[in-house]
């Protein structure tokens, strides 16, 4: 497998995506998502996307000159309708609204509808806890998802994660997860390394296991399953509740068939710390807690308990120094692209 640089993979995302009519700036904005993605091991939603991406370009599903507006607002919300341009240019300026909305008012709530792909959500929820934000975030699929619900069989609901995330001393908290077994993004590379998945993750069409993504890829196609096991139905209800807050609310909506596969609808929720107690006993309380789940007695097999988000930070760590390994048929696909682009991913 090649290895490349976090440097290396922002210029190759950067250049297709402009070969595909991406304005530089949004580029950079969607190729430095990406690019992180794959630093903190979360290569589901890196490089690996930019099939997906420029297909939707090309059938006219994800529209790079759609304008990302704010269409509604008040003193501690606003609502964006991205006009399906990329999720991550969407969600950036959502952002950013947020969280100056937050420091003046302590909270804010914002939606964003008719949004594509917004890529690794708890990217955003990490940038918000730098800035001193604490926040909540989810995003929806409006159209067709990948996931049974509790007891069925059949595609009925996205993957539809939440993200949740604080500042501390030590660094941020940022819990991101997919209320399904998976993410499909890694069924997808568990797919191009020709690898199988973990019992548990997938039914095939008929609703048997299987551990074979190619059954979740097949026509008629089978489905992730909600995050809990035999006790799915805990996923599963959470699921459809992201539904009813980041689909309904936003305004994106449910049961669409009009949206590209892998549209988003976003809910995000922030609060300036600051504004509810000092940031002294904050972080004293934090700290506290930190050596509290650290220092607890390990079961047999475990050497220590992990924090939300550390184990992201850490493959970071290790990536950026040692380098992204991508698979051989991604490259060999995203090289392929590039060709057909006409882009020069060497120099």
């Amino acid at each position: 497998m090649p290895t490349f640089h976090g440097d290396d993979l922002h210029r190759i995302a950067s250049r297709v995506l402009q070969g595909a009519g991406v304005s530089p700036e949004d580029a950079s904005i969607i190729a430095e998502e990406l690019k992180e993605a794959n630093l903190v091991g979360h290569d589901s939603h890196g490089v690996i996307r930019l099939m997906q991406y420029v297909e939707c370009i090309d059938n006219g599903t994800f529209r790079p000159d759609g304008v990302v507006e704010c269409i509604s607002e008040g003193p501690s919300y606003a609502v964006f309708d991205a006009n399906f341009n990329f999720g991550q240019v969407a969600v950036t300026k959502a952002l950013d609204h947020g969280l100056a909305l937050a420091r003046t008012a302590g909270t804010a709530t914002i939606m964003v509808r008719n949004c594509n792909h917004v890529g690794r959500l708890g990217s955003y929820s990490h940038r918000a806890a730098l800035d001193g934000i604490a926040s909540v975030m989810s995003v929806n699929s409006p159209g067709a998802g990948g996931v049974a619900p509790f007891g069925g069989i059949e595609r009925r609901l996205g993957t539809n994660p939440i993200s949740m995330a604080a500042p501390t001393p030590r660094g941020p908290l940022v819990l991101d997860m997919t209320t399904s077994t998976s993410a499909e993004g890694k069924l997808r590379v568990a797919f191009q390394k020709g690898e199988t998945v973990p019992e548990g993750w997938i039914i095939d069409a008929e609703g048997n296991p299987t551990t074979e993504p190619a059954k979740f890829y097949a026509d008629p196609p089978g489905s992730l399953l909600p995050l809990g096991g035999a006790l799915g139905f805990k996923g599963s209800g959470m699921s459809m509740m992201i539904d009813v807050f980041a689909g309904i609310l936003s305004g994106s909506g449910v049961c669409r068939d009009d949206v590209p596969r892998g549209a988003n609808g976003v809910w995000m929720y922030f609060v300036d710390i600051e504004k509810l107690l000092p940031s002294d006993s904050y972080n004293e309380m934090l700290d506290r807690y930190y050596s509290h789940i650290k220092n607890c007695k390990k079961m047999p097999g475990y050497s220590e308990i992990l924090m939300p988000g550390e184990i992201e930070q850490r493959r970071r760590q290790q990536r950026i120094e040692q380098g992204v390994d991508v698979a051989d048929e991604t490259w060999r696909q995203i090289s392929e692209l590039a060709q057909r682009l006409n882009v020069d991913l060497d120099h």
